[in-house]
């Protein structure tokens, strides 16, 4: 639900065009962008865009083997982040938050290389 009403209203499309100068010079394939912008927000939504370009691209293809590797090797930060901290009664989640979307997006670039490194 999530997915199609970014997709559908364009911002995930605003969103990819604001950020493919950078992703363009990381060498980023735009086909998981949506993937890398909704992970951190939406377990759901990620599911839903992963099956998306798998269908779309294949999962034995470059995009698809990124995209497999995304979804293994990220997580679903700001529930994580509110869950972890709540049962521990962590109140200042400003530098966790930061630190953790930092990793996803280390995942993301390392995903991204390695499979171009691969093929």
């Amino acid at each position: 639900m999530l997915f199609g009403l970014l997709r559908n209203s364009g911002i995930l499309d605003f969103f990819i065009n604001i950020i493919s100068p950078i992703t363009n010079l990381l060498n980023i394939p735009s086909e998981i962008m949506p993937l890398a912008l909704l992970r951190p927000i939406s377990g759901s939504a990620s599911i839903v865009v992963g099956t998306d370009i798998m269908q779309t691209y294949g999962v034995d293809s470059k995009i698809g083997l990124i995209t497999s590797t995304i979804m293994g090797s990220t997580e679903t930060t700001l529930y994580i982040i509110a869950i972890y901290t709540s049962v521990v009664g962590i109140r200042k989640t400003r530098f966790v938050l930061l630190a953790a979307l930092i990793a996803d997006f280390v995942g993301m670039l390392i995903s991204v290389a390695f499979w171009h490194f691969l093929s």
